[in-house]
């Protein structure tokens, strides 16, 4: 059975988060869908690489996916805390069971929408503090996964994050077997 994955992503994002995530995920067959929060235009990520999204959030939010990924990158995860699409999603796929992955800054996004509240997290340690106020379990590892809910540290734990969701939806075999081709120095848990 085939997987859709929503990654939302926004000005200011984490490039390297976007595109390891939505990278790895393709190679294990999931459809991933790149949306931009402000339209289709191409986005500037926080490094100055500009990212030309599949779709507009708006037409992307019409339908559900498996799971919505959220790319760090101060201003993007900012700017995703902001947001009411955003918002909305996130609590349709919290409510439905559905799987919520978010990288480095963008668990800030998660605390604004009262989503995963109860749950074990991690983020980029400059986040921490923002998010160890009692409404999570704050974790300090590379990848952390409780459920539904994935996050992760920042553009260095990228792949462990991208295989955590492969994990997810696949087994460890298959999250495994894309180690190699890639050339990865990681183990899955």
């Amino acid at each position: 059975m085939s997987k859709t994955a929503l990654l939302i992503l926004s000005e200011g994002a984490e490039e390297m988060e976007a595109v390891i995530s939505a990278d790895v995920l393709r190679r294990a067959g999931v459809k991933v869908t790149i949306a931009g929060l402000q339209g289709a235009n191409p986005i500037k990520c926080s490094r100055d690489i500009v990212i030309v999204p599949d779709t507009g959030i708006q037409e992307a939010a019409k339908q559900t996916y498996d799971a919505v990924i959220l790319p760090g990158g101060l201003k993007g995860a900012e700017n995703l805390a902001q947001s009411d699409i955003v918002k909305n999603i996130l609590q349709s796929q919290e409510k439905n069971g559905r799987l919520i992955a978010a990288i480095c800054a963008a668990p800030i996004a998660l605390k604004s929408h009262s989503i995963g509240t109860g749950k074990q997290i991690t983020s980029h340690p400059c986040k921490q503090g923002d998010l160890s106020t009692g409404e999570y379990t704050y974790v300090e590892k590379r990848v952390a996964v409780d459920e539904h809910l994935i996050t992760s540290r920042g553009p260095g734990t990228a792949f462990e994050f991208a295989l955590a969701i492969v994990k997810y939806f696949f087994g460890k075999e298959k999250a495994a077997s894309l180690i190699n081709p890639m050339l990865i120095n990681t183990e899955i848990e």
